[in-house]
Order: C-alpha cells, then sequence, then structure tokens
C-alpha cells in the first residue's frame, strides 16, 4: 500500500521534501498559513507531473489528517510551531517526519515525548547530517576504534556572511521562533557528536554574544538605513542585502506571497529587533566521560567546519569547506546561490574535504573520503530521504527519533541558559532525558 503523505509550512525547505515524495509514496496535502506558498508549492509539483496536492490552512491540519487519510505528516513549519502539529499528528495516529530542530524549548520537547509515549507513536527527526558520507566514515572509523576511546572533541563551525547573514533578515532573529541559532542551527552539529559518540550530554557551559550584526553593525561600519532591502534605495549594492525580486523562486515563496500575512524575508541584518547571538562558545560534558568545545561563528568570511576528536589511540581530523570566500554579488541570487537555497544548490565558490588519521608513533594517513555531491548538503538530502520515505538500508542507525532530537535540543538550550544565567547548566535540570528511554 502507498504510504500518503501531507506537509505542512512549504517555504524554502518544503521544497526538498516534496520533490523527493514525487518519487517516494503520494503527496496528498499541503498546508500552510500562508496560501500563495502553497499554490507555488503546487505548480512545481505540477511541473513535476506530480497529481495534485489539496491546499489546507495550517489551523485546520487536524481536519486534513482525517479528511486525506494521512499516513505521515511532513512538519516544515516554523520551529515554534512544530510541537503543535507533530502532537495533533500522533494524537490521529498519523506518523511525523519533522524539519531540525525538533522545538524550541522544555515544554515543548516534553509535550512531544508525552504524545509519543501515550500514542506508541513514531518521530523522525530530518538531521540530514548523519547521511552525509564523510560524516558516515567519520562514524565508522570512530566505532572500530580507529582512535580508541575517546576523550575529547574539538568542533569549529563557520557560517559565512552570506549564510550566516541569512538568519538576521527572516523569522530566525527572533528567539521565540527559533530558540537562537545554539538551537536552530547547532542542533545538527550536537546531534552529530552525540551519534558518533554513542553518548548523550549531561553538563553545558557557554558563552555567547551578538557582534557584527543587529545595531552592532554600525560601530563596524557596515549598517545601511533601510528596514528591509525590496524597494530601498540604501541596499543597493549593501553586500549584505539580499533582492528576492532578483531571485523567481523567493521571489514566488515570499515576495508575491507577502499581501497575505506580511511577513519580509528581506528585513536589514543590522536592523534593531534581533535578540539571537552570532557569536557562542559551547563546553559540554557526556555520560561517556568525553567533553567538548564546540564554536559557532555566523560571521565568517568562509563557509566550513573542523573537527577533531582526541582518543587513547591517536586524532582524527575532518576539515570540510563548503564556500572558501563569498562571491561579490552571490547574497542576491547569482544561478540561485541564496543563502536562502543552502544546501539544496551548492556554493558557487570553491569547497574541499580532508580527513586524517594520526595514530601514535605513526605518520599522519589522509583518508580517502567518500565521493559525495556538493548539491543538498554533500548529497546527504537525497540520502536521506531515501531512507525515510524510499525504505532503503540503514546500518548505521542514521534515522533520528524523538529522544535524538530531545537530545540535541537539549545541549542547545542548556547553552543558551548558560548563556543568560553565567553558570554551568546540568542538562538534567532541563529535562531529564533517562524518564524516557
Amino acid at each position: 500500500m502507498t504510504t500518503r503523505y501531507a506537509i505542512v509550512g512549504t517555504g524554502a525547505r518544503a521544497q526538498m521534501f516534496a520533490q523527493a515524495l514525487t518519487s517516494h509514496g503520494e503527496l496528498v496535502a499541503l498546508a500552510d498559513v500562508n496560501p500563495a506558498r502553497i499554490a507555488a508549492q503546487q505548480r512545481r509539483l505540477q511541473a513535476a507531473g506530480a497529481p495534485p496536492a489539496v491546499a489546507y490552512d495550517a489551523g485546520d491540519v487536524p481536519a486534513m489528517l482525517a479528511k486525506e487519510r494521512v499516513d505521515t505528516l511532513v512538519v516544515c513549519s516554523v520551529d515554534a510551531t512544530h510541537d503543535e502539529y507533530i502532537v495533533a499528528a500522533l494524537d490521529a495516529g498519523c506518523a511525523v517526519v519533522t524539519e531540525k530542530p525538533m522545538t524550541v524549548d522544555v515544554p515543548k520537547c516534553r509535550r512531544i515525548l508525552e504524545a509519543v509515549r501515550r500514542n506508541d507513536g513514531k518521530v523522525g527527526v530530518a538531521f540530514n547530517y548523519r547521511f552525509h558520507p564523510v560524516h558516515e566514515q567519520v562514524k565508522t572509523l570512530l566505532a572500530e576504534g580507529a582512535i580508541g576511546e575517546i576523550g575529547s572533541v574539538h568542533f569549529e563551525w563557520l557560517l559565512d556572511v552570506r549564510h550566516g547573514a541569512d538568519y538576521f533578515r527572516r523569522w530566525h532573529r527572533d528567539r521565540a521562533n527559533s530558540g537562537g541559532l545554539l538551537v536552530h542551527k547547532a542542533t545538527h552539529h550536537f546531534d552529530l557528536v552525540n551519534w558518533w559518540l554513542n553518548s548523550t550530554p549531561v553538563r553545558v557551559t557557554a558563552e555567547g554574544r551578538l557582534f557584527l550584526y543587529g545595531e552592532n553593525g554600525a560601530r563596524h561600519g557596515y549598517a545601511r538605513d533601510y528596514n528591509r532591502a525590496h524597494g530601498a534605495p540604501a541596499a543597493q549594492g549593501d553586500p549584505f542585502a539580499l533582492h528576492l525580486a532578483d531571485n523567481p523562486n523567493l521571489a514566488e515563496l515570499y515576495l508575491d506571497a507577502e499581501s497575505h500575512d506580511g511577513y519580509h524575508r528581506d528585513v536589514n541584518v543590522f536592523a534593531p529587533g534581533t535578540d539571537i547571538e552570532d557569536d557562542m562558545a559551547v563546553l559540554v560534558r557526556y555520560a561517556s566521560g568525553a567533553t567538548m568545545s564546540y564554536h559557532l561563528t555566523a560571521y565568517s568570511p568562509w563557509e566550513g567546519y573542523r573537527i577533531a576528536f582526541n582518543g587513547s589511540r591517536g586524532r582524527l581530523e575532518l576539515d570540510i569547506v563548503e564556500s572558501d570566500h563569498v562571491a561579490p554579488g552571490v547574497a542576491g541570487a547569482v544561478k540561485g546561490h541564496s543563502a536562502a537555497l543552502h544546501g539544496v544548490e551548492a556554493a558557487a565558490e570553491s569547497g574541499s574535504v580532508s580527513l586524517r588519521l594520526r595514530r601514535y608513533w605513526e605518520p599522519p594517513v589522509e583518508v580517502p573520503v567518500a565521493a559525495y555531491d556538493r548539491q543538498g548538503h554533500g548529497g546527504a538530502d537525497v540520502r536521506m530521504t531515501g531512507v525515510l520515505f524510499g525504505g532503503d538500508a540503514d546500518p548505521l542507525h542514521r534515522s533520528a527519533t524523538a529522544l535524538d532530537g530531545a537530545r540535541s535540543l537539549l545541549t542547545g538550550l542548556a547553552a543558551n541558559a548558560s548563556i543568560a544565567s553565567g553558570r554551568c547548566v546540568d542538562v538534567a535540570e532541563l529535562l531529564d532525558i533517562s524518564e524516557w528511554e
């Protein structure tokens, strides 16, 4: 029997799921607060030769699930609303696949876990970075004991001034919507470490601040006097501006849809009103005894990440460059390469990957890396949807559950709590995950 799917939240990220569902299962319904975005997704489905999906207002999701006999709901809405749709689907007897993060705070996380328990329900969290072929290699090497017992992890993630800036021009700049970057973005990274170590965080200390974006941009000499880029003469030539009209995809999804909800996708990154950090340092202790030092910078000249694992038999180092610089004008929409499409299309600039194994008393070895496509998060999106929707084999247990979503979320929430309070935070103070295991 063919699985019947519905998607709630039809913005840019939903496109990847909708495309995948033209090959896996049957996409029967779309829901959103904005009918123009639903119509845009319907046109794409029609162009792909897929059957039409019925449109619903996001407030009518419970009725949609029943009327369209939905088996699995895919949640791609604003992060703070995930719990509403996840719980409604579980209570209706549906399975759920949700975009990361699973939710944005402890009460909503608890609400989801309670719904999973009372319904014996299934929630899959779309942690696509687990499906990156090089990340799979790291998992295998660590599991095989290539560096022995892991003592510490050093993890630096750099968002460039195209991708990083984008979080400060859309709804993510409001912590109530996204939980901040330690929840919305770093949830990927915290989940990877949980998965690689096969462990869970127990104690977190963090520091963070808004350094470059927001009103601080004035002291760095970048701020220009406009609220949003569209129609603003001051935004012309601003390397931080996103010009929606120059990108047909973004214009259709957002600019043409503004009359329905008033949402502006192109806010000035230096405009007042942002309450999230752009520079964060986190120290985590895991149940295994290992520690992690983590740093997220959202204003780097290049994009990528560096990870090192120190073990009882040596060290494993991974360096990935997703874009070695940001080309002038690319932030607007050159060939579709905008921050809004990050992960869907490869960056126009150069990238590279290096994996090195350094064992005690031996020369370093460059490990040949698995072939990966720079499209779709290194090919991870296609591999993930093949497992989630197509039933592909999953020997590395890459599919993430609601408990995995909670473990990752709790690292970010504990870090946020530490920044706010100035103290070390025991994760169990927020939510004792052992109660749900």
